[in-house]
């Protein structure tokens, strides 16, 4: 069993939280543990695959518990740094207009992603991790020329991506690295005409062996009951008009 191997390499934290479904403990030694059947499906496929898309909306718990892999992965010795990135839609990837230094620049579009690490290591630790680039958080147009080895690395927002740039970002993982890429196909905010480089990703890489994709639902949303029932809404609506858009594809033949 893998919780055996992980004792057995003196990893006591991380087979314990393998045997109890435990998926991380905060820095106030709250466990997280998946609260879904689907969020249980999605943290088994981050353990078992190198590359796993997370596919889901808002409140589904694909990011939180992608960073809680990571930690967990971190803290057992499996992975040497943690790397996180989203793209940076609203300012077309180049954030040159935005005022002040890189670290100004991005946070507003990772700060998601600094509170769920802040809340697992705790302030001190995580800005002590940040500083010896043991954690590093970017985005996305940072990683293109680069190998990233013995990395955890989590892409968000990933349906805002380009062909293109899902291409550089999985083409630049090295040895003894995992990737975990989440994003909502249905909240797309590419320019028009651009198309989503998760959905592509997602199609052309279907039954590759290390790669899987885990799809969450309206039922694996875990926030304010009334936002199931908004993603609910949503999600009926797309059907209807992806169901609209066959019948007048079907006739233009």
């Amino acid at each position: 069993m893998y919780c055996i191997e992980l004792a057995k390499e003196g990893n006591i934290d991380a087979a314990w939280q393998e045997l109890s479904g435990v998926v991380a403990v905060t820095s106030r030694g709250k466990q997280i543990k998946c609260k879904t059947v689907g969020q249980k499906k999605y943290v088994e496929a981050i353990k078992k695959n190198t590359v796993v898309f997370g596919i889901g909306p808002a409140g589904t718990g694909k990011t939180y518990l992608a960073v809680c892999a990571a930690v967990s992965a971190f803290k057992g010795k499996q992975v040497e740094k943690i790397i996180l990135t989203r793209p940076a839609v609203e300012a077309g990837e180049k954030l040159g207009f935005l005022p002040g230094d890189l670290q100004t620049k991005v946070d507003p579009y990772l700060r998601p992603l600094y509170d769920a690490l802040q809340e697992l290591f705790g302030l001190e630790n995580y800005l002590k991790l940040m500083e010896r680039g043991s954690i590093e958080i970017a985005p996305l147009a940072y990683m293109r020329g680069r190998t990233l080895s013995n990395a955890f690395i989590i892409l968000d927002e990933a349906q805002n991506t380009t062909r293109e740039q899902m291409k550089m970002f999985l083409t630049r993982m090295g040895d003894g690295s995992k990737m975990v890429i989440t994003g909502d196909v249905t909240q797309i905010d590419l320019p028009e005409g651009k198309k989503s480089g998760l959905k592509h990703a997602v199609s052309i890489l279907r039954g590759i062996e290390g790669i899987e994709t885990v799809t969450l639902t309206a039922k694996d949303v875990v926030r304010h009951p009334l936002v199931m029932r908004i993603v609910r809404a949503y999600e009926k609506e797309n059907s209807k008009e992806e169901q609209k858009n066959d019948v007048l594809r079907y006739h233009r033949k």
